[in-house]
């Protein structure tokens, strides 16, 4: 709508901006990949799932896969194509309705693949397993790392039946984060080496997601080889289902100074929360880009970020500016499509930021406004 179309700084804070310009180069860039190699990439919904823009990313990519019944619905609804879907558990009217609308559905267990057996085989579904390599190529948090001692994501080898269960047409493997092509090429080895002889039996072989294909210096040429490699000695079907390399960079999060708190360092109270905004500053936790600062003492000035719920702990951290902010002024957070949107909350009744689109023409779309119905309807 006409009305709905703004000028950056005309925006209400705070506000999720999606850059429509960027979000097709990344995917310009994953659509060479699959080009170039046969694979086919999916949506992560879990990092993205701004149904607005599955128009753009559908005539890009493959289709979409889900962690679940809701999200599977999602892509079912606004994506097309491809609809992959994989949980640790299913309840049985959950695989009701994803026997109706997936494609592909990848199993935790054995266990669960023979409970959910007679609708999926019924319905034709095109069934996998999801497998633990037990190798793992991260140095991050464990709480990220699906390969780490004790891991209930995948079957390890151990576990693994001796001859490929009846109907299983593919494997699923997922064990990066953020990672480059030679984590994926050495994981891959752990592959062929514990489950090797499973390779030549199925159709599909799906390496899931955590490829940081659309990042900067990532090296496609080994991505390329390897994938390339894999089909031409596997005869199978390669997909990849990232999420972050889809929108990565490809948005903001525009927040206004409200306060200055007077402390050794200076703290600035923003509009946004870590805790409520961008959940993974505190939980992985990292420091997110922003625009025109440095890092502590890098500028003349430090401050320290702070945001205005009740959690004490709700620091997004310190930043450093050529100038000391004043109230009122605009801070420009980077990177914030992903695991933004869809991890936010309303603790302490926080207001959802608004979610916008910023078009080629350099105009502002406002997709949606959250208000107090959004808080109240979400607890009873």
């Amino acid at each position: 709508m006409k009305e709905n179309l703004l000028r950056t700084e005309e925006l209400r804070t705070p506000v999720y901006l999606v850059d429509e310009a960027k979000l097709e180069h990344n995917l310009e860039i994953l659509e060479n990949v699959q080009e170039e190699t046969g694979c086919r990439i999916l949506l992560a919904q879990k990092a993205f799932s701004m149904y607005r823009v599955y128009p753009m990313i559908r005539r890009y990519l493959a289709g979409a896969t889900a962690s679940g019944l809701y999200e599977a619905r999602l892509a079912a609804e606004e994506m097309g194509g491809e609809n992959h879907v994989f949980s640790p558990a299913y309840t049985a009217e959950e695989m009701q309705k994803l026997c109706e609308i997936c494609s592909h559905i990848s199993f935790n267990s054995i266990a669960q693949l023979e409970r959910h057996r007679t609708l999926w085989e019924t319905k034709g579904i095109s069934a996998g397993l999801r497998i633990n390599p037990e190798h793992s190529t991260q140095e991050g948090p464990a709480i990220y790392d699906p390969c780490a001692p004790g891991s209930r994501l995948g079957i390890r080898r151990e576990q693994f039946p001796k001859r490929l269960p009846a109907g299983v047409e593919g494997l699923h493997v997922h064990t990066l984060c953020e990672q480059d092509a030679a984590p994926l090429v050495e994981t891959f080895e752990a592959v062929e080496e514990k489950f090797g002889e499973y390779l030549h039996q199925i159709r599909w072989l799906n390496l899931g997601g955590g490829h940081h294909i659309t990042r900067p210096g990532y090296d496609i040429a080994a991505l390329k080889d390897l994938l390339c490699r894999i089909r031409d000695t596997y005869h199978v079907q390669i997909y990849l289902e990232p999420g972050e390399a889809v929108a990565l960079n490809a948005g903001y999060l525009i927040t206004e100074v409200m306060d200055i708190v007077e402390n050794e360092t200076p703290v600035l109270i923003l509009d946004a929360s870590a805790a409520c905004h961008m959940p993974d500053v505190l939980e992985m936790p990292y420091r997110p880009p922003l625009r025109d600062s440095g890092k502590p003492g890098e500028k003349a000035v430090t401050c320290t970020l702070g945001c205005r719920t009740c959690l004490a702990g709700d620091v997004i951290g310190d930043y450093s500016f050529d100038e000391m902010p004043g109230i009122g002024e605009r801070l420009v957070f980077e990177d914030m499509a992903i695991y933004t949107m869809v991890k936010n909350n309303t603790f302490n009744g926080m207001p959802l930021p608004d979610i916008s689109l910023l078009r080629k023409d350099g105009m502002c779309e406002v997709i949606k406004r959250f208000g107090y119905q959004d808080f109240k309807e979400r607890l009873s």
